[in-house]
């Protein structure tokens, strides 16, 4: 099955492009972030701000790195079910840290504006989401 799961996840970031076993790139133009208040609920997002970072998926090796000024890598655990409508396509990995934290991450695609892409890093207390676009 996860073979299967594999060219659906490269066929959706690449945007029907070939598939290959490279390391699916994006980079970053900015970023965001929010946390959770006492009583549960999440604060606003901050303001975004330039953020000039490599992301690299690497399905061949269940590996998510962000490279940040703090490389930030991602073993994937389990690749979701992608949900795909008119308006979004949201492509979610369940991932845990260098650190053994649980999170989240998705790669959502905004097809009603221009096919704008969001990368998502989602924690029990803290959210960051960055702009990205493909790299060649």
């Amino acid at each position: 099955m996860k073979p299967f799961q594999l060219i659906i996840v490269c066929l959706f970031l690449i945007f029907g492009s070939i598939a290959s076993a490279q390391p699916i790139r994006f980079k970053t133009s900015s970023v965001s972030f929010t946390d959770k208040k006492d009583n549960g609920d999440w604060n606003e997002w901050s303001e975004f701000v330039e953020a000039n970072v490599l992301i690299s998926v690497d399905p061949k090796k269940d590996l998510i790195i962000v490279n940040s000024s703090e490389v930030q890598s991602f073993k994937i655990k389990a690749y979701g079910e992608i949900q795909d409508t008119d308006e979004v396509n949201i492509v979610p990995f369940e991932c845990v840290d260098t650190m053994f934290s649980k999170c989240t991450i998705l790669i959502i695609t905004k097809k009603k504006e221009n096919n704008r892409m969001q990368f998502y890093i989602n924690y029990n207390e803290v959210k960051f989401v960055y702009n990205i676009y493909n790299v060649n």
